[in-house]
């Protein structure tokens, strides 16, 4: 069965998105080799990728470019090359390279997949289909990238969660640039 994971970025203080819903904050941490070499590497791996509207519509306007080709030809190439799928009710046509529309429920259609045989699945940014998902047990991992900044405000990945998610720590890793990952399975 195809697993669902989750790989998000954080500030310290608890939000991935800014009170603007902006989240270049994530992207500051480039002077780190291993770091570079970590994203090139969880590129690497297969899989669909799932998206929310807002994050479908920053990635397509980011990565099939030519400033995304030069700056980032590996991850570049993968996440053009990917199947996808993106959740939205107010989307007429999903128009990146493999995307698939889904207007229908997001958690009945990630359990269709996760009943399919086929690759694992990852979400990335998307807060709202985190939170929709979160309290399903459908999410079998979360990875979250804690990255040294203080927002000061702004949205979790986990807003709309009304039930406590008891997570149980499964691995971490420490980067130069001060990012942390920290990766949790459900307890439930």
């Amino acid at each position: 069965m195809p697993r669902l994971v989750v790989f998000n970025h954080v500030s310290v203080d608890g939000y991935f998105v800014d009170p603007k819903g902006d989240m270049s904050f994530a992207h500051g941490n480039r002077d780190d080799a291993e770091w570079n070499a970590f994203v090139a590497g969880n590129a690497a791996g297969g899989g669909v990728l799932l998206f929310g509207r807002v994050t479908y519509d920053l990635m397509r306007s980011y990565w099939p470019t030519p400033q995304a080709l030069a700056r980032d030809p590996v991850v570049a190439e993968r996440m053009n090359a990917r199947p996808k799928v993106v959740f939205s009710r107010t989307l007429d046509a999903a128009t990146w390279a493999n995307t698939r529309l889904v207007k229908s429920d997001v958690a009945a259609e990630v359990r269709r997949m996760k009943r399919e045989s086929g690759s694992d699945m990852a979400i990335l940014g998307s807060g709202t289909i985190v939170s929709q998902l979160a309290a399903t047990g459908l999410i079998d991992e979360f990875q979250i990238v804690v990255n040294p900044v203080v927002l000061g405000g702004g949205r979790t990945m986990f807003d709309g969660v009304r039930e406590r998610l008891a997570l149980r720590l499964t691995r971490t890793r420490a980067f130069a640039n001060g990012s942390v990952l920290l990766c949790y399975h459900p307890t439930a």
